[in-house]
């Protein structure tokens, strides 16, 4: 019996020593279910490309960061991207560098592009000064891509190595609130209807897409422009009550929407091997819009911090304090959702949670692929 209780208590302190190695080892880094992932969008998730720009859009100063690790960084948040939300959800233990600082081997991880301002059209965003468009942001990268081949050691390595990686590319808002809906600094309006216009818009971004695929992309998150019709800034200069959407924007992004949707297919059949999906942002925006409270959000029609008008009319003021409430409100300035929101957004992209939010899948399954 006492040789029975000894054996007994060796095993069990066998598997308590077991037992803590699991628990070291799962508190030590996993591998990402990718090997990388890269990023190009515009101020949603820059997170630090225009600190040195020459630009009006740039959010490297408080309260932008209050809520984040590392304070201001240039993210136009309170604190974390629906991109940080992805990364994380990815399995990477760190949030994936700019462009501006990424340098040696970090850049195997993935480079965040991202440029406040920046659009599918080079001309969008010029009234705020510096900003790298997507084509830019597209020429970046293949220059990332050339010290990925130094680094691997040869094209095919490198080609093979990309492949497995995650791309995501959320790109036109600003094609609609920095140009085309801004008559006093561009034509486009006049030039274009809203279809016209979407269909130019999609023509040039199909292009630039190709590019990216011709350097190696194959895994291509594409998402959609979110309900811009229903921002702080939107309803401060054109809602007769401050509440209501503005219709005639939130139509214009719907037909750029369904036309994005229509573009996935088309690569998806007309490129090798190519995994194109589609992030629906504006109907989980919606979402938020329609049910507040069950996401916890009090406030849906007003920035946390701001100037004028719903907070809306112009970004947060250097050191000015924002609301209290953070997590209540679904906007963070006249522009950017919140943390809480990005956190919603970034999770119903990884893993959807309507049979609308990605098409033909999410994020999730594209990573398995």
């Amino acid at each position: 019996m006492e040789g029975e209780m000894s054996n007994r208590g060796w095993v069990l302190r066998f598997m308590g020593v077991l037992l803590l190695a699991m628990l070291i080892g799962d508190g030590a880094s996993a591998d990402p279910q990718v090997p990388c992932y890269f990023i190009f969008g515009d101020s949603l998730v820059d997170n630090g490309n225009n600190n040195q720009l020459n630009s009006l859009a740039r959010a490297n100063y408080l309260p932008y960061g209050i809520d984040f690790a590392d304070g201001p960084t240039g993210r136009f948040s309170n604190g974390k991207t629906t991109v940080d939300v992805i990364a994380e959800l990815l399995g990477f233990d760190d949030y994936i560098p700019p462009y501006v600082t990424a340098s040696g081997d970090a850049i195997l991880k993935g480079v965040n592009y991202a440029s406040a301002a920046a659009g599918i059209r080079a001309e969008t965003g010029q009234q705020l000064g510096g900003r790298i468009s997507f084509g830019g942001q597209v020429q970046n990268y293949q220059n990332t891509v050339s010290q990925v081949v130094n680094i691997l050691g040869d094209e095919d390595t490198a080609a093979n190595y990309l492949s497995k990686c995650i791309y995501s590319v959320g790109m036109g808002s600003n094609d609609y609130l920095n140009n085309y809906f801004m008559p006093q600094y561009y034509s486009s309006s006049s030039q274009f209807t809203p279809d016209q216009y979407a269909d130019q818009l999609i023509q040039q971004y199909s292009q630039q897409l190709r590019s990216l695929y011709n350097y190696g992309a194959r895994k291509v998150v594409l998402i959609g422009v979110g309900q811009i019709g229903c921002s702080p800034n939107a309803l401060a200069q054109n809602s007769a009550d401050g509440t209501t959407c503005v219709e005639r924007i939130n139509v214009a992004c719907q037909l750029f929407n369904n036309k994005l949707k229509s573009l996935v297919d088309q690569l998806n059949s007309n490129l090798a091997d190519g995994r194109f999906i589609y992030v629906d942002a504006y109907g989980i925006f919606q979402d938020l819009i329609n049910r507040p409270a069950s996401f916890g959000f009090s406030v849906t029609n007003a920035g946390c911090c701001g100037v004028g008008r719903n907070n809306g009319q112009i970004t947060c003021l250097p050191l000015q304090t924002p609301c209290q409430n953070r997590n209540g409100y679904l906007f963070w300035d006249a522009f950017h959702p919140s943390e809480a929101a990005n956190i919603v957004v970034g999770r119903r992209s990884y893993s959807a949670e309507a049979s609308t939010d990605a098409y033909p899948i999410d994020i999730r399954r594209l990573a398995q692929l």
